[in-house]
């Protein structure tokens, strides 16, 4: 009954306002989120967007955004002081676009140069619940401590499709892409498209 109720005030509203009402709404809301939020980073550049509603921020301190960036809605970004080292580093440059429900995870360093475009759900992290060890296993996997193989770098003008995964240790250079869906457990050079499960080059320009 509720639900119809609402329903009908949205029609009514509909005859009422223009169709791009709930847009300019939304962009409202991205405005006010933003302004709420950037002080507890690390640093946040001019210009620079978090759509509302976020997933969620974690160790904001440890995050540093550029300048001109958009971090769309349902993105999550988290860096974990104390958990591999007492200080990580995210850091986002200029002119970036983080795709909705998105997830990027710092316990040690991860560095993304300027203009990454990524489309959604796209997962970067340097880290992981534990390493493959027997003793590990008969933990529960929320319950153990967090590892890392390394460090990841992205350089500039770097493009990951849907639903791409770049895991630890991974170095990607500039102007690269990466298909939809690929697994990242390699380096990368520059001027390169990869693809596939683990990722590999399949074209170098």
């Amino acid at each position: 009954m509720i639900k119809r109720i609402f329903e009908t005030f949205g029609q009514i509203l509909s005859y009422v306002f223009p169709l791009k009402t709930p847009i300019l709404l939304r962009a409202v809301g991205t405005h006010l989120y933003t302004g709420f939020v950037k002080r507890r980073f690390a640093s946040f550049g001019k210009c620079s967007l978090i759509g509302y509603p976020i997933s969620d921020v974690t160790g904001a301190s440890f995050i540093h955004v550029g300048e001109r960036t958009e971090i769309a809605t349902g993105v999550l970004l988290s860096a974990w002081p104390g958990k591999i080292v007492k200080s990580p580093v995210l850091r986002i440059g200029n002119n970036c676009h983080i795709g909705k429900n998105s997830q990027i995870s710092a316990a040690l360093y991860i560095e993304i140069g300027d203009n990454l475009l990524t489309g959604p759900n796209v997962l970067i992290t340097d880290n992981a619940h534990g390493l493959s060890e027997r003793d590990l296993l008969e933990i529960p996997p929320s319950e153990r401590p967090l590892s890392s193989k390394g460090r990841i770098t992205l350089g500039k003008n770097v493009w990951l499709g849907a639903n791409v995964c770049i895991l630890p240790g991974v170095n990607i250079g500039d102007c690269v892409t990466i298909a939809a869906g690929s697994v990242v457990t390699h380096n990368i050079p520059s001027y390169s498209i990869a693809a596939g499960v683990p990722a590999h080059v399949i074209k170098t320009l």
